[in-house]
């Protein structure tokens, strides 16, 4: 009789696996869909290696990343898809704020919870949004270039204006620009986070006024390089602190942006935390899929959640402005990518 039970037993143990389901709540997987919205910056491709390592630290067992590649309406498919493998919670990072509506309000009809990184969305809903306050990275740059520059004409190589983030970015700026630095007179170039765009636009604007004194990079991870090259090619690619520097202040801290300070080809860049990002993504998709749900007010690591227009939390990660000063800082995560 004990034998039979034993035997039994055994051949429960095996068929409630950790990976099994209806075998009780703890052995219950819990997948979670990781959404990217392109591989083409040095920034995502640092979010998305810091996944899996942030992924074992909370504990959250996640699926590979899936790339939406820039393109909207594939970020639905993709969304849809994980949906129909079961997952139990997604961590979306937006391309368009509004098109991803559909599919926030598919997840909604799931009962999965999800964690917006980046980018803020404007239609469907989400359990918080993992981000830095962009509009802060419009008023940086604002004042390193106007500082700098003080009179005379910047260009301004503007992200995606259906995001959230481009129009903050760029409504900050002009904001801030009109308000302290009235002599500048700001040209925009509408590149929609597109390397290709950036470096056509700085050339017919270059080509057009070649008294630029200055330019702020949306996305430095993206157009950095095509900046650099065109300002080569004028030979006006000249090293901070000698006659005819054009001032440069980027978002991102790259790992290429804090070489190109240090080599003194620009300026400055405000390191936007990838690596917080992964973190803090993981950590509150846990807590979501455990029903969890969260507040404004102090994040308890340093940052503050607030609520934004259309009720979405958002916990705005600090988010630091980089120069030659602190360059160096072994807390920067371009220097530890």
């Amino acid at each position: 009789m004990h034998h039979r039970l034993a035997t039994a037993t055994a051949a429960l143990l095996l068929l409630c696996g950790p990976a099994a389901a209806g075998c009780g709540g703890e052995t219950e997987t819990r997948e979670v869909g990781v959404v990217l919205p392109l591989l083409t910056s040095p920034f995502w491709e640092a979010y998305n290696n810091d996944i899996p390592k942030e992924a074992r630290k909370a504990g959250v067992e996640v699926l590979p990343t899936v790339n939406s590649e820039g393109d909207p309406g594939k970020q639905i498919t993709d969304i849809n898809n994980l949906l129909a493998q079961d997952v139990k919670g997604l961590v979306v990072s937006p391309i368009d704020s509004v098109a991803v509506g559909p599919g926030l309000s598919a997840a909604r009809r799931a009962h999965v919870p999800v964690v917006a990184v980046d980018v803020a969305p404007e239609r469907g809903k989400v359990a918080i949004v993992v981000r830095a306050d962009n509009r802060a990275y419009g008023v940086k740059a604002c004042h390193g270039l106007g500082r700098a520059v003080r009179r005379g004409t910047v260009v301004q190589i503007q992200g995606d204006l259906a995001s959230v983030n481009g129009r903050d970015r760029t409504a900050a700026f002009d904001r801030c620009m009109a308000r302290h630095y009235p002599d500048i007179k700001i040209l925009n170039i509408p590149a929609n986070w597109q390397a290709e765009r950036a470096a056509a636009g700085l050339e017919a604007l270059y080509t057009a006024h070649p008294d630029i004194k200055g330019i702020y990079l949306q996305v430095g991870g993206v157009y950095l390089a095509p900046t650099l090259r065109t300002l080569q090619r004028h030979h006006s690619l000249v090293p901070v602190g000698h006659r005819g520097h054009i001032t440069i202040v980027s978002i991102d801290g790259t790992p290429q942006e804090l070489d190109a300070i240090r080599e003194g080809l620009i300026d400055a860049t405000v390191s936007q935390p990838a690596n917080l990002y992964a973190a803090y993504a993981m950590r509150y998709i846990k807590q979501a899929m455990a029903g969890k749900r969260f507040t404004a007010g102090p994040s308890g690591h340093g940052s503050t959640i607030v609520r934004l227009r259309g009720g979405y939390l958002e916990d705005q990660l600090p988010a630091p402005l980089v120069t030659r000063a602190n360059v160096d800082d072994r807390s920067l995560w371009g220097n530890r990518a």
